[in-house]
């Protein structure tokens, strides 16, 4: 699979995005936050996302090392991306699978890797 763009965003439609993105290396995490979310998770260059609306309608959770920014609809609660920041430095934007606009999540979760968030 290669790059290409798509659309997304949380339940009530209150946060839409757009991401240029390869869905080749989805992430599942065991940490206390992507556990009990579900979230199957790829990554992308902070300058390949766009939020098209919803920047109002966003609030912010951090926890553990406060290191990703974990973003959620204020109406739905919906967690679709996060921003966060590569090892190397690069600024990344993670997006939830389960929130992109024609694409199944569980074919995409069947390919993943797991990282080991809670040992962290």
């Amino acid at each position: 699979m290669t790059e290409q763009t798509y659309t997304g965003g949380c339940q009530c439609g209150a946060v839409h995005f757009s991401v240029t993105a390869s869905l080749d290396k989805p992430v599942t995490c065991n940490c206390s936050r992507c556990q009990r979310l579900g979230s199957v998770l790829v990554f992308a260059p902070r300058s390949a996302f766009a939020l098209d609306r919803g920047a109002e309608a966003t609030t912010e959770y951090l926890f553990n090392k406060q290191v990703i920014r974990h973003q959620f609809c204020t109406t739905c609660g919906i967690e679709s991306f996060a921003y966060g920041t590569m090892p190397d430095g690069t600024e990344t934007v993670a997006i939830n699978v389960n929130c992109l606009d024609g694409v199944e999540p569980r074919e995409v979760a069947a390919r993943a890797y797991h990282h080991d968030g809670r040992s962290l």
